[in-house]
């Protein structure tokens, strides 16, 4: 019975340290998808928090959470650039997912009246130069 509990803690313990490493590789890589795709994650959320702040009037309050919003957006949008090459309808249907979220996490933060002025933000084609390109496209 003891040897059968010993195997078992190990067993638990060996995939807990599996699971663990797996995460870390996957934080690892999806830093590496941005950094090979020219996305500095950090550097691009503070510009277009930049961008947002002064144009939505964003209290000191509001303004943590969405660069938080923004940010993690701009995280996950990086594991997915890949498929923008390779397969457009995938990276399509998974960035509409994505800009989903960012959408209804702003909603909760902004006001009605921000929120409207923010989707009049968005610019007519995807420009590189304009940070707000990376929450649109």
């Amino acid at each position: 019975m003891k040897k059968i509990f010993a195997a078992l803690l190990l067993l638990s313990v060996t995939s807990s340290v599996t699971l663990a490493q797996s995460v870390l590789d996957k934080a690892k890589n999806t830093a590496k998808a941005a950094q090979a795709a020219g996305i500095d994650v950090n550097g691009m959320a503070n510009s277009i928090l930049g961008k947002l702040s002064p144009a939505l009037s964003l209290t000191e309050t509001q303004k943590p959470s969405v660069l938080t919003a923004v940010t993690g957006f701009l995280k996950d949008k990086s594991g997915i650039l890949g498929l923008a090459n390779t397969d457009k309808a995938a990276y399509a249907s998974k960035f509409a997912g994505l800009q989903g979220g960012l959408f209804k996490k702003l909603k909760t933060v902004l006001t009605v009246a921000q929120y409207t002025k923010f989707l009049g933000l968005k610019p007519k084609t995807n420009d590189a130069t304009n940070a707000l390109s990376q929450l649109f496209f």
